[in-house]
């Protein structure tokens, strides 16, 4: 890629929505209380154990659920949610879900053929119908903290055909 294209293709990589789906405060508290078992188990051996062993397990369950923490990014020309990416012309119909809705999203409606990025500790999802005729998926399910700021910014796709 030459240079000029290279400056040419930055307005299109700019992403004009992002999100990481960071785990709550009880995701936190589970990982504190996981890792005060390392002390309850090896301080009766020495309390240096149990608090070399309650650091250690914190410290690694911490970069387990930083590392997995899934980000979506809406560009003008890709929508990537966690490891996934595709076009946003083979995005279709984009719908934001809340409570029971996102629920039933979650469980009754699910497709099974969907793909799935979704938080336990998120409740809204957002649905994304996938047009693209050599793709089995019907739609991806995502959950995020401000549905409706994602289903507009995959609104926006001016190449969408509706």
């Amino acid at each position: 890629m030459s240079s000029e294209s290279a400056l040419n293709a930055t307005p299109l990589s700019t992403a004009t929505y992002t999100e990481k789906l960071w785990p709550n405060v009880w995701a936190w508290v589970i990982v504190l209380g996981l890792s005060s078992a390392g002390i309850l188990i090896l301080i009766p051996i020495s309390p240096l154990a149990g608090y070399l062993a309650f650091a250690g397990l914190l410290v690694l369950q911490t970069v387990l659920l930083v590392l997995s923490t899934p980000k979506i990014e809406v560009t003008a020309t890709t929508l990537q949610v966690g490891r996934a990416v595709i076009e946003r012309q083979y995005i279709g119909e984009v719908t934001a879900y809340r409570g029971e809705d996102a629920t039933a999203q979650r469980g009754t409606k699910l497709n099974g053929l969907a793909y799935l990025c979704i938080r336990g500790w998120i409740n809204p999802v957002v649905k994304i119908e996938i047009t693209d005729p050599n793709d089995a998926t019907p739609y991806w399910l995502a959950s995020s903290r401000n549905p409706e700021h994602l289903a507009a910014a995959l609104g926006a796709n001016p190449d969408r055909a509706n």
